[in-house]
């Protein structure tokens, strides 16, 4: 467990300001959005790691999550110009040679590859075309159930529920109540991106705001649903707009107590029209997760893509405030690589997802996508199984 934090209180070193955050954290009381500020302008990467680690294991000890899940997109051409985006195609270049749009079919055998396979769960999400409408997604999902019932669907952010739903002439509300009884079961976190107006409007000024974002969100927790958050970081938005953008979530989440995890999203400048702004450091982006989790002081867990900062930062993040390294993934996904990750082959099998957790002396729990404790790794051995030429795991046999 984190050292004593009370040590702090009797540093020379730290201001007043400091050591009011540090008791607070000690007492379990929320700091202010004044202070969420002041820890991004005066807070060393030392301090909040400290802080951030401490909360991390008061809420979830010593364990780390992730799950075997795949990603399917069904396409990369998309209606909307985000400029910080790197992955999506506008549908003038639909002949670009790096474009696709899958059929149902396509999708379906993406599905059927994982047959057998101890997958707990698909995510779902790509551009926005008119094709993939409402009724498209509604007979899709029901497929996917029809199929493989007991594979978890997370499908589909705010930025193509608002279109869809709009195309289709149906209200929010109509909409989710559709997409839950389809066979929809939890909705990532992607498309909040910034939710202050002033630079929401800069980088993706033509897709959903972020009042809708949060209510569509706001809906899918009336309906007894789980999901996800995000925040884009490390590009125009000040240190103001991020503390701005986890007080909305926050809020709502005082509010329904439906977010499961956050996870901060770093700018990749690889092929996109932001490619002029440098990226975020690894220290900043320590101090981002750190930051985020003495913040968001009523969300379970914070979670950090490993393809997208690379597995070393996503091991040191796990000191950070950081509690889930998502999941083993595939090579099916595309967004990582195209926006310039770290992780150009985005695939770990169990064994090497365990080890990161491992060699940072942290516990490896596999979970299912609303955190229900699949298996616990922490005394599971792995031998190489020759025949498959893959890993098959060993219970630990004590003497």
């Amino acid at each position: 467990m984190s050292k004593d934090l009370s040590v702090l209180l009797d540093s020379p070193h730290l201001s007043d300001a400091h050591k009011a955050i540090v008791q607070k954290v000690l007492n379990g009381e929320r700091i202010t959005f004044d202070e969420g500020v002041f820890l991004y302008e005066h807070g060393e990467l030392a301090f909040v790691g400290a802080l951030a680690n401490f909360i991390r294991e008061r809420k979830n000890g010593n364990q780390t999550f992730f799950n075997r899940n795949f990603h399917i997109e069904p396409t990369n051409l998309c209606v909307y110009d985000c400029k910080f985006c790197s992955y999506s195609r506008l549908i003038k270049q639909r002949s670009d040679t790096d474009a696709w749009a899958f059929s149902m079919e396509d999708m379906m055998n993406i599905v059927r590859k994982y047959d057998g396979q101890p997958v707990t769960e698909v995510h779902i999400v790509g551009g926005v075309l008119p094709q993939y409408d409402l009724p498209f997604y509604l007979e899709f999902f029901g497929k996917i159930k029809q199929h493989r019932p007991s594979l978890h669907v997370k499908a589909l952010t705010p930025v193509e529920y608002h279109y869809i739903f709009k195309k289709a002439k149906v209200t929010y509300e109509e909409g989710m109540k559709m997409i839950k009884e389809a066979g929809c079961d939890s909705m990532p976190g992607g498309g909040a991106e910034i939710f202050h107006p002033e630079i929401r409007e800069q980088i993706a000024a033509d897709k959903c705001t972020g009042e809708q974002w949060l209510r569509i969100h706001e809906i899918w927790h009336e309906l007894g649903m789980r999901s996800n958050a995000t925040m884009l970081y490390g590009h125009i938005e000040r240190f103001e707009h991020r503390i701005d953008h986890m007080d909305e979530l926050r809020q709502l989440q005082d509010k329904t107590g439906g977010f499961q995890t956050f996870i901060p999203l770093k700018f990749r400048n690889q092929d996109n029209q932001m490619s002029h702004i440098p990226e975020s450091t690894a220290v900043e982006d320590l101090r981002n997760y750190a930051i985020s989790r003495i913040y968001l002081d009523n969300f379970d867990h914070i979670k950090t893509y490993w393809p997208m900062i690379g597995r070393t930062t996503a091991q040191l993040s796990l000191a950070f405030g950081v509690d889930d390294l998502d999941g083993t993934i595939d090579d099916t996904t595309k967004i990582y690589s195209m926006a310039g990750s770290e992780e150009q082959n985005p695939v770990l099998t169990t064994q090497q997802l365990v080890d990161m957790i491992r060699k940072v002396g942290r516990q490896p729990i596999e979970r299912d996508t609303l955190y229900h404790v699949v298996q616990d790794f922490t005394d599971v051995e792995f031998a190489e199984d020759k025949e498959f030429r893959g890993y098959v795991e060993l219970p630990v046999i004590n003497n």
